[in-house]
């Protein structure tokens, strides 16, 4: 095990892990250079086509250093705040973190939060920068911040070019030097490994990816999880390099992967512990459960795929365990799924997953959050969807969750960022300056106020200069409404939402100007309404589709086309009292896409 390194790449969304780690497999000769492309840990379409990581990805790698060969398991890591709980997972499979910081960025909201979590878990941090072949690169001023962040000195930071491939063998034997090798958990040698993520193959049913903490794992051994007892047998045992490979064994120390070739879903769960069948050896410190943040209704257009939907986020929530969700009906939309994300990125990528991947085309309904709210009979109850929000007269109290944002930014945009805190209900509890030029904001702000473009307000008022992150805090009262949209006087639900109370006329405003405008008429006159705080906040009437019943007439005395005029009204005037208001799919969809 002296000859085993375990490490994992953090950084802040867009800093260059993907790139440095395409580097390193082609300077350990991982992947040969004909075989060599760009993003090739990123193995999912979406992952590439949108540049960013959203799984994190193992990989093994071998380096000679001093005439002695050595193990490299690398995890590739997301840098995006909403997939956090993927970078939680590769920390605790690993002993050390190369942390990236961009030489034209420098430190970011992100590159704190995830450097805390490191730090948290005792890992060894080896500070490196990137980028730094770019004429834009301001290497002493990147290298003064992370000496000001870690409290190391200059010297022992490093510098690379993911693009060039500058100062990564360098980095790599500063791995090898300053993270350390695996400990031995046990003396007895029991087969004990934590679960860090796996995957579902129709073929090979779940295969789990695994960090080894004790023992030796081999094909054919007799195994089980700890946590829900299933026996099974390890039909393969392999390595990712970077492609599953089949190996003999997997020894104590390393990172790899075992074929269960369980296929119903359930058995398999992150932060279990794999062990031999029929011992009692005490399992491994798994992963709390990660906490939804944001919830949001998702409904096959068809109701056909209602089944199809159910089984392909059974699928999803296999490769992505932070995804929950749970079954609902709407009288509108029919049957579906309430779904816990981790933030708006999460949601965007889960419904992008679901159509590609399932070909399914779905109704995704405007994102929300949980409240707490106090009735009038005395009793406190948790509100997940926003068509059960109690009436306005019913409510007593309403709690609702609040997060601390941190921002960091270049001063001369705090004149902008200010505002538009005060818009999204935050309270900055203080401002320090982080380096010359750039402040750290932190602030207080309701979980709501996320759903209503914050981050891209915040991107564009700096200029895309200033980064966020965020944490969850405490529930804290709230003074929230409901606000129903009412379409030939019918609430629909979809469109209803929770709104702050001082914003319930704006909301209720823009909400029926938006669907009078995109609304197919009907044939007979329509009423849309904004309702919150108990009373229509705005209406207007959609007019009915015309006909012209006389335009085959010519002549004649007027009182014949009179009648037909009469018995056209009449007509209009039955189907408004009988007839339901026919809302296309688009609408829906168009209502939802913020503005």
């Amino acid at each position: 095990m002296q000859h085993i390194r375990n490490f994992s790449i953090i950084a802040h969304i867009d800093h260059g892990k993907s790139t440095l780690a395409d580097r390193m497999l082609e300077v350990t000769g991982t992947i040969e250079k004909r075989k060599m492309r760009d993003q090739v840990l990123d193995s999912m379409e979406l992952e590439r086509e949108r540049g960013i990581t959203i799984k994190m990805q193992p990989v093994r790698m071998h380096f000679a250093k001093a005439g002695e060969k050595y193990q490299l398991n690398l995890i590739d890591t997301p840098g995006h705040i909403d997939f956090s709980y993927e970078v939680s997972r590769a920390l605790t499979a690993v002993e050390g973190a190369i942390l990236l910081v961009d030489a034209t960025q420098g430190v970011q909201a992100q590159t704190l939060t995830t450097l805390r979590s490191a730090q948290q878990q005792g890992l060894v941090i080896v500070p490196a920068i990137s980028k730094i072949d770019s004429p834009l690169a301001d290497i002493e001023n990147v290298k003064q911040q992370m000496q000001k962040l870690i409290g190391i000195s200059p010297e022992s930071i490093l510098t690379c070019s993911g693009r060039t491939g500058e100062g990564v063998e360098e980095l790599l034997q500063a791995v090898i030097k300053r993270v350390p090798p695996p400990k031995s958990e046990s003396a007895s040698k029991e087969q004990r490994a934590l679960i860090f993520d796996f995957q579902y193959s129709d073929h090979q049913g779940v295969i789990v990816y695994l960090r080894n903490f004790g023992g030796e794992f081999k094909k054919g051994d007799a195994l089980e999880f700890s946590a829900s007892g299933r026996k099974f047998q390890a039909l393969e045992v392999g390595v990712f390099s970077p492609q599953p490979t089949p190996t003999e064994s997997l020894k104590e120390g390393e990172t790899g992967y075992i074929v269960t070739g369980i296929k119903e879903p359930g058995f398999a769960r992150v932060g279990d512990t794999v062990r031999a069948r029929g011992t009692k050896t005490a399992p491994l410190y798994g992963y709390s459960e990660p906490r939804p943040v944001v919830w949001a209704s998702v409904y096959p257009e068809s109701q056909d795929d209602f089944t199809a939907l159910r089984q392909a986020l059974s699928r999803l929530r296999l490769s992505d365990s932070s995804l929950s969700f749970e079954e609902e009906s709407s009288g509108m939309l029919g049957r579906g799924f309430r779904c816990g994300l981790l933030g708006m990125l999460h949601l965007e990528i889960v419904t992008e997953r679901l159509r590609r991947e399932f070909n399914l085309t779905l109704v995704v309904t405007t994102p929300t959050i949980t409240y707490d709210v106090e009735v009038r009979n005395g009793t406190r109850k948790t509100v997940y969807s926003p068509p059960l929000f109690p009436d306005h007269g019913e409510v007593v109290k309403v709690w609702e969750p609040f997060f601390e944002a941190e921002i960091i930014l270049p001063s001369e945009y705090v004149g902008g960022v200010m505002p538009l805190l005060f818009e999204h209900e935050a309270v900055a509890e203080s401002t320090e300056t982080f380096s010359e030029g750039r402040l750290i904001i932190k602030a207080i702000m309701p979980l709501r106020e996320l759903m209503r473009n914050f981050f891209d307000k915040i991107k564009s008022v700096s200029s895309g200069y200033a980064s966020v992150s965020w944490e969850m805090r405490e529930l804290r009262e709230a003074d929230v409404t409901r606000l129903d949209i009412l379409v030939a006087e019918e609430p629909i639900a979809a469109f209803t939402r929770v709104v702050a109370a001082h914003r319930a006329y704006e909301e209720a405003q823009a909400a029926v100007e938006k669907l009078y405008n995109i609304l197919p008429r009907q044939q007979f006159t329509t009423k849309i309404q904004g309702v919150a705080l108990g009373r229509i906040l705005s209406s207007k009437t959609l007019p009915a589709l015309s006909k012209n019943v006389t335009q085959h007439m010519y002549g004649g005395d007027r009182t014949r086309k009179m009648k037909l005029w009469e018995k056209q009204k009449r007509g209009k005037e039955k189907l408004k009292e009988r007839g339901r208001v026919n809302i296309p799919q688009e609408v829906f969809l168009k209502m939802v896409k913020s503005e």
